[in-house]
């Protein structure tokens, strides 16, 4: 961080440089002709102030925009005849005679579907027909469809290229989401989300979805340069909802919604299945002798461990509204509740969000805008075992015969002896936390002239989470002990400042958008944990236990200071261009190279703005060009350092070393001055089309070269410490995607639009380091014995590395795989240890997106959105564990499904080998046998509403809705559901994409009636 420090003053010359340069372009502004100047202000419908509007003096070169408030002022020949023109892209343009006036004001009345508006890009705002980049703006109609209080899972397949692997059943669970491919091997891949100017890091955090205005998805290098170091995976920009000036207006609304868990093709067997599978085994000898086989009962027992650990879950989203002010003050506040009981019993989560946004006008110069953002989130987590749902055996029964609950393990009354009845742990044991999240701003704007702006953004987040976690002196896990209670907290926060200069200058037919700033980013946090043991039933307290048996914590930082410009240019709205640089320095990075500069070009061409073109079916035509350079740092916060440790682990898993009782330490990283940035080199090109009013369409290309990625190289472990972190390899993504939307039908009466997405993207590896060919790694489960991924030049990065399977032998009934002969030749073999690993399909899809169609009418309306990915291979490795051929005997096991079959005697055609109990052939160890298709079709929400519009006294609308989520999947994938939640790691509380599909918790189907008023 002193490296930083020392670089204040390259920083006041690099900002005084362009600073300079910047006024002096825009104070020579040539001579004027005595003139009569007209004055004014555009509002829209809503008595908003506009930014950009166009104003022009009809029938000459003369015009201007509209300030940041609205206001413009330009010069007039002759006042008399002038005749002023207002247009602004998504309004009707308006021509005004002047009529000897030295003031003008006008309102502009909003076009509906019209093909733009000012969208919010990187650090300002701009004319969507002025940009050049690639972006995808969502409002909050489009986002609202889904009932969850994480703004992550909303994104599904409503943007091209934008992955979302979203979260599981469980409430409150947020995806992941992936823009435009992986960018990185070993680095962070989640886009940066800012929200209302301030950078939030790799999530959306706990905002109220209810609370946004506008999601905006930035993509190609022109979009996300300005963001530097922290732009290379896509940037997320999300705009609250804020006042508006007139009448104070109240919103309320309430969703009601009732959850159930959704298998999909996933069938587990019942006591009856099980017995009859039991049956076929040719080497019953093993078991035939024991107690449970002999029961003659055995067939008819069946305990339905899915149906006990389930219910209807029910979850409520409650929110309220309050807007309103006049032209000096204007106040937003928001206040909502979102509680949901799982579709697993047991588990409940609620969360409160609070914003309020004040913005006080102190002058015709200064504008300040104070905010703060609140939220609280509880949880209890008494939650069935969803391992035990899959894998129980329906022969064991949690209940003695007199309803009283069977004891922990060894049970010698279940058939599975070493089995453990979770549900005599869970009549104590439980955890739960209490999480408090606030961020406030201060945030002020200062016009220096009509044209320049200074803005300042400051803002600071506090962060602060309590759990506890119980285990009961009588539950298994707390017998030995007799009880533990662990404490923990968790406390961060986070200083933000950016301040900016912005232009907003047009001169004739030249108009020029520009920004130009200082930002300052830090992060702190504090971790504690502590256990204590040893107490009576019923206590929740560490104070009360009779030891402390081990206190551990903690502590993190980082900082991030940045130094930034962003110039958009155009000529007659015809020819635009874009130019951005930024500086940037990491605290995690080497003294050597820890600032890193990186830019982007752009250009586009509206020809339809063109005299020469004639078609009048075309209303927009633009081409769009960019190149820039974007970077990543590294999820680790010391890469660069030398570090010695003084415990065995780190985080939770700590533990002190010591010898005889004295502290100790031990070197565990080398320190490397020269590690820097990845940095990732975008090329993209793109064309936007509009035809007869009615149809839309976006075209994109891009190419991503990524290169200096972080790894951590592997050392010979004899130095006691075993890798080093390095810039080292190379990797590239390309790919296409399309937006298209079409109003069908468009009258007084009737309105249908269909909206549709794709998105395709390839990416390989192109160079590892040093001389290595290929690196093998685990598939990110966490699982041992599950899969392998094969990280080498010109493969895919989730390329799978398994055993080739071949089916099985007709003769006998072995399972086969494949192995390479002396000869190169591929042959089958029944020995597992002969297979030999190969490179064999990969988890990124061939291509992914969405659909949407609405239709309106009169007050009825009905809308349904779909996602699909086509392609992509997961790894279903929950067919090793309950499709294992009889080598698992401990749990229960699936149905085999349509198509499949078992073999059963000599010339048998059968999909899976012979089975037999406590098999021993390997036929369920890690191969290409549970690879499935990952193509899936699904229907993400269907809703039907109806406004009750002026129908109420006082009330200005009531919208009555109904909807169904996740409602049915089309798939061939055997498992639950081909969209795979992320694995979240405790350990390092981060979240991966892993392609692998396990004992997972469904997500839920949702039946739910809504209401939104309008007061």
């Amino acid at each position: 961080m002193k490296n930083m420090i020392r670089k204040k003053n390259f920083a006041k010359s690099y900002f005084g440089k362009v600073s300079f340069w910047v006024l002096i372009l825009f104070l020579s502004t040539g001579s004027i002709l005595a003139q009569t100047t007209i004055t004014g202000t555009v509002i829209d419908g809503q008595k908003e102030p506009m930014i950009g509007v166009s104003v022009k003096v009809k029938g000459s070169v003369i015009g201007t925009v509209s300030d940041f408030d609205g206001n413009y002022k330009l010069s007039v020949p002759d006042a008399n005849n002038a005749v002023l023109i207002f247009s602004f892209l998504g309004y009707k343009t308006q021509e005004v005679v002047v009529n000897s006036r030295s003031v003008v004001n006008t309102t502009l009345e909003e076009d509906a579907r019209a093909l733009s508006e000012v969208v919010v890009v990187g650090y300002n705002t701009i004319r969507r027909e002025s940009l050049t980049g690639a972006l995808q703006t969502i409002d909050s109609q489009q986002l609202l469809d889904a009932t969850t209080p994480a703004v992550e899972n909303l994104l599904t397949g409503k943007s091209p290229g934008v992955y979302v692997s979203p979260g599981s059943g469980q409430p409150g669970e947020a995806g992941k989401i992936i823009i435009r491919g992986k960018s990185t091997i070993n680095g962070s891949n989640d886009p940066l989300w800012v929200v209302d100017g301030v950078i939030m890091g790799s999530s959306a955090t706990d905002i109220n979805p209810n609370d946004i205005e506008t999601l905006t998805v930035l993509k190609d290098a022109a979009s996300t340069a300005v963001y530097g170091s922290q732009g290379a995976n896509g940037v997320i920009l999300v705009t609250t909802k804020k006042a508006k000036m007139g009448k104070t207006i109240v919103g309320v609304s309430a969703k009601f919604a009732a959850t159930d868990l959704n298998s999909g093709r996933f069938s587990i067997m019942n006591g009856a299945e099980l017995y009859d599978l039991y049956t076929t085994f040719p080497n019953k000898e093993n078991f035939s002798n024991t107690w449970w086989w002999q029961d003659k009962d055995l067939r008819n027992r069946n305990f339905d461990w899915w149906d006990n650990a389930t219910q209807t879950g029910f979850a409520q989203d409650y929110n309220i509204s309050i807007s309103g002010g006049n032209e000096k003050l204007k106040s937003f506040l928001s206040l909502g509740v979102f509680d949901e009981t799982g579709a697993i019993k047991g588990y409940d989560y609620t969360r409160y969000n609070a914003l309020l946004k004040v913005e006080y006008k102190v002058s015709d110069r200064l504008t300040v805008r104070p905010q703060i953002m609140g939220s609280r989130k509880d949880i209890f987590d008494q939650q069935h075992s969803v391992t035990a749902m899959y894998g129980n055996l329906p022969w064991d029964s949690p209940y003695n015969e007199d309803g009283s609950l069977v004891g922990n393990a060894p049970n010698p009354t279940w058939v599975n002896t070493t089995g453990s009845n979770y549900m005599y742990d869970l009549q104590w044991n439980y955890s739960k936390s209490e999480a408090y999240e606030v961020m406030g701003n201060v945030d002020f704007d200062v016009k220096i002239t009509d044209w320049m702006t200074f803005a300042s953004i400051n803002s600071y987040k506090f962060f602060n989470r309590t759990s506890t976690d119980y285990e009961d002196p009588r539950s298994s896990s707390g017998e030995s002990v007799n009880g533990r209670i662990t404490e923990g907290l968790r406390s961060y926060n986070r200083l933000y400042t950016n301040q900016l200069i912005r232009i907003n200058k047009a001169i004739g037919k030249h108009y020029i958008n520009a920004v130009a700033g200082y930002e300052w980013n830090e992060f702190k946090s504090k971790n504690t944990e502590s256990m204590s043991t040893g107490f009576a039933p019923g206590f929740g307290v560490g104070s009360v236990a009779a030891k402390a048996e081990r206190a551990i914590s903690w502590r993190s930082a980082w900082a991030v200071q940045s130094y930034l410009s962003n110039i958009n240019y155009s000529y007659d709205d015809t020819y635009l261009a874009q130019f951005s640089l930024r500086h940037d320095g990491a605290s995690n990075f080497g003294a050597n190279t820890r600032y890193g500069t990186f830019f982007s070009i752009s250009g586009g061409w509206n020809i339809h703005k063109e005299k020469f073109f004639k078609i009048q079916q075309i209303n927009n035509l633009k081409l769009r060009a960019s190149y820039g350079s974007v970077g990543n740092r590294p999820t680790a916060l010391y890469p660069h350092l030398a570090l010695y440790a003084l415990t065995t682990d780190s985080g939770k898993n700590q533990n002190p070393l010591s010898y005889n009782g004295e502290p100790g330490a031990v070197i565990s990283q080398l320190g490397n001055a020269d590690l820097g940035w990845e940095k990732s080199f975008v090329t993209g090109v793109g064309v936007d089309v509009s035809l007869y009013n009615r149809v839309n369409i976006s075209l994109d290309y891009y190419s991503k070269k990524t290169s200096d990625l972080l790894y951590a190289v592997p050392l010979p472990g004899v130095i006691g410490v075993t890798s080093i972190w390095r810039n080292e390899g190379e990797l590239q993504n390309k790919g296409f995607e399309t937006t298209i939307s079409v109003d069908i039908i468009k009258n007084k009466d009737w309105l249908w639009t269909v909206d549709a997405n794709f998105g395709i993207n390839r990416n390989k590896v192109t160079k590892l380091y040093g001389q290595k060919k290929e690196i093998i790694v685990g598939d990110g489960s966490g699982i041992a014995g599950s899969a392998s991924k094969l990280i080498t030049p010109g493969k895919d990065a989730d390329t799978w590395y398994l055993k080739e399977w071949a089916g099985v032998d007709p003769a006998n009934g072995n399972p086969l795989w494949l192995k390479t002969d002396k000869d190169g030749n591929r042959v089958t073999t029944s020995k597992y240890s002969e297979a030999n690993q190969v490179p064999i399909g990969k988890y990124t899809p061939d291509f992914f997106g969405g659909f949407a169609t609405n239709l309106v009418y009169k007050n009825f309306d009905l809308s349904a959105i779909l996602n699909y990915s086509v392609g992509g291979q997961i790894y279903n490795y929950a067919r090793a564990e309950f499709d294992s051929d009889g080598a698992y005997t401990d749990r229960n096991q699936m149905n085999l499904h349509s198509g499949w079959s078992r073999w059963e005697k000599e010339g048998d055609i059968a999909t899976h080998p012979l089975a037999k109990y406590s098999n021993s052939s390997n036929s369920n160890k890690a191969s290409s046998r549970f690879l499935e298709t990952g193509t899936y079709l699904k229907m993400r929400n269907l809703t039907i509403g109806y406004n009750l519009t002026g129908k109420i006294p006082y009330v200005s609308n009531v919208k009555l809705f109904v909807s169904g989520e996740n409602l049915f999947t089309i798939t061939h994938f055997s498992g639950v559901d081909p969209e795979i939640p992320p694995r979240y790691d405790t350990r390092y509380e981060s979240s991966t994409i892993t392609g692998v599909a396990t004992s997972v918790y469904p997500q839920t189907r949702r039946f739910v009636f809504g209401v939104n008023l309008t007061l």
